[in-house]
Order: structure tokens, then sequence, then C-alpha cells
């Protein structure tokens, strides 16, 4: 018997005793400080929130504030009057230079700020990742308050391809000094909607 196997005999022999896993942890947050602890969260780590109270005034808001931009894009038919149209269909590299990206979440979690976004509300994978900024919709009750209520919706759920988005890109690794928007969008704002 070689060294390895004798070690892994031991590991399989001095095995802890299987032990029941514990209950899970339901928050008792309210859908009030739900959406508090969402907010104060996404602001700490580097995001802005903006509310508001329909679609439409997301569309007013970029025209006061991005008239001088870029290429604004969206996957929200309501504010087609306002963003780049046809754009889905382009080549993936033809987005290298979209200053303002704004897609809708399918809910957000208040305990980090994460909000989980599907390849069907993308159009394009690459959307979230290669825009100078990101906007992302959200409405107040599609707030949940943790990462466990977040897994038990999207557990059994059919989808291709999806990811949790938490403020925009960030790094310490370089003489642990904080950098925003080192490898993704330089900023991150939540349009939350009631």
């Amino acid at each position: 018997m070689t060294s390895r196997e004798k070690i892994l005999a031991r590991v399989v022999q001095n095995q802890p005793a299987m032990i029941p896993l514990p209950n899970m942890l339901s928050g008792q947050l309210t859908e009030t400080s739900t959406v508090d602890l969402f907010k104060s969260v996404f602001q700490t780590i580097g995001g802005t929130i903006i509310e508001l109270d329909t679609l439409e005034e997301i569309a007013h808001y970029l025209t006061a504030n991005f008239t001088d931009r870029g290429r604004i894009i969206s996957t929200l038919p309501e504010l087609s009057g306002v963003t780049e149209p046809a754009w889905e269909n382009q080549n993936p590299h033809d987005f290298e230079n979209i200053d303002l990206a704004i897609i809708k979440s399918h809910f957000g979690v208040a305990e980090n700020a994460a909000l989980w976004i599907t390849e069907e509300l993308m159009q394009q994978r690459v959307i979230p990742f290669i825009c100078q900024q990101l906007a992302v919709v959200v409405s107040k009750k599609d707030i949940v308050p943790d990462m466990h209520r977040a897994y038990e919706i999207i557990g059994n759920s059919e989808y291709g391809f999806g990811t949790f988005i938490a403020g925009p890109s960030k790094t310490a690794d370089i003489e642990q000094s904080l950098v925003l928007g080192a490898h993704g969008p330089k900023s991150m704002i939540i349009f939350l909607v009631p």
C-alpha cells in the first residue's frame, strides 16, 4: 500500500458522524426594512439608487442626465423613445462603445444588494459587463431579504445563463486601494420602482 493510499484509507476511517443540516434561517425583515436594507447596502458598495414612480420617469431622467453621452441601449420597450433602436441582433463586439445599458432584474437581495438577471432580460449576455455604465430596473415588491430566499426562487428555474450583479465592478488587488470600474461598468444605477 502506497503512502497516498494509507492517507486516504485513514481519512475514510476517521470521518465525523453525519449530523442533519440546520433549519433554514428565515429573516425577520418587513417589506419596508427589506427595501431600506437593500438601498443602504447598494449605496455602501458604490451604487446609486434612484426611486421613481413609473418607467416613463426613467425616460425623463435619461433625457435630463444622459443627453450628451454616447450609445444608450435598453431592453425595456418603455424606453425605446430615448434609446438606440434595433441593437439586440448586432455582433457582441459592436457593443464595446455602449455608454449606458438599462436592463430589468427579476429580483434583488437585501442582504448584499445583488440583482438576479438572466439572459432573457439581457438580450445579449455581454451587455451588463461591457457597458461603461449599467442601470437596472427592479421593483420594490421584488426584493427578498437574503440569499436563502433567492436560492429558493431560482433553485428549480430553467435558464441558459443567469448571474447575480451587485454594484459597479471593483477591485482592491493593487496596494489594497479600492478602484471602482476596474473590469466592467464604472458605475451602476438602480431605478427602484413600486
